[in-house]
């Protein structure tokens, strides 16, 4: 299958993370060798299906795909679904056929990453549709399960949200305690100016309360995140700022309030929980051997 990674992952990055991604969950789950599929013989055939026990958005097309080919790159798989499509209960995703050995081996590690990914994207899409209609857009955050970062941040992309930075390395955001460290707000973001422009990455701020945002709008700062700010506070944040800064709200966001945020005129919508809280997509793999 083909795929179009968008936000700040390279498709040369993405491929890169799936290859290693796969090949650290097979060594951990065969280690020195499966010895349930040794019951089989090495040419059994088989064919399998991929299906759905509940209503989701199918991400993690790739993962499943070099689950298997890294076992046995004969095994062919024939997807009924594309990439971010919402698929139902009971619904056949793929079907996958080639020797029984390797694909009994990579269901579980296969099942694994689509599982966990198309969780992402699920919630990602059931932000993103609740504020359809109004300026603002869902972000993810680096709270990430670890090893699993581009993945993650793949799938956001796929439920229709948009990626933050993706590491330490591509960008700048100014907390409270960098903040506490420099002595203030104008000095935090005068240092930063300087270290973006070496790293020639974006610089972003977090505040904390109106007179906070006043101080980091007055000293220039261009992107601006508004922590656990009240619905009225970021009305009269969005006001104050007049488009001088893109406004990102922040902190205790749910699906029974984003809309309600979103309507206040903020551009950005950061949600920890869509990467970091997960239900793991309920799917199955019923195997067919052949005599």
């Amino acid at each position: 299958m083909s795929f179009t990674p968008s936000g700040g992952i390279s498709a040369q990055a993405l491929k890169a993370a799936i290859a290693n991604s796969v090949r650290i969950a097979l060594k951990e789950d065969i280690g020195s060798g499966d010895v349930t599929a040794n019951l089989l013989p090495p040419q059994q055939p088989a064919t399998a299906t991929i299906i759905s026990r509940e209503q989701a958005v199918l991400c993690g097309q790739p993962w499943v795909e070099a689950c298997f080919h890294q076992l046995d790159s004969g095994i062919a798989i024939d997807w009924k679904v594309g990439e971010g499509e919402r698929v139902q209960e009971n619904q056949v995703l793929c079907e996958i056929r080639g020797k029984a050995r390797p694909m009994l081996t990579g269901e579980r590690c296969a099942l694994n990453f689509l599982q966990a990914l198309s969780a992402t994207a699920t919630a990602t899409r059931q932000y993103a549709d609740a504020i359809e209609g109004t300026q603002a857009r869902i972000y993810d955050t680096r709270k990430t399960l670890p090893g699993l970062r581009l993945a993650q941040k793949y799938a956001v992309t796929v439920g229709g949200g948009r990626n933050q930075r993706i590491g330490l390395y591509d960008g700048i955001l100014i907390k409270e305690n960098h903040i506490a460290a420099a002595g203030s707000i104008e000095a935090a973001l005068q240092a930063a100016q300087i270290e973006a422009k070496k790293a020639k990455v974006p610089v972003q701020i977090e505040v904390e309360d109106l007179s906070q945002f006043h101080a980091a709008l007055a000293a220039g700062a261009q992107l601006i995140l508004l922590d656990n700010f009240s619905l009225q506070a970021l009305k009269d944040a969005v006001k104050l700022a007049n488009g001088l800064a893109v406004l990102e709200a922040s902190g205790g966001i749910t699906l029974e309030n984003v809309r309600e945020i979103a309507l206040t005129g903020v551009d950005r919508i950061s949600i920890g929980s869509i990467t970091k809280n997960l239900k793991a997509v309920d799917l199955s793999m019923r195997f067919t051997a052949h005599p």
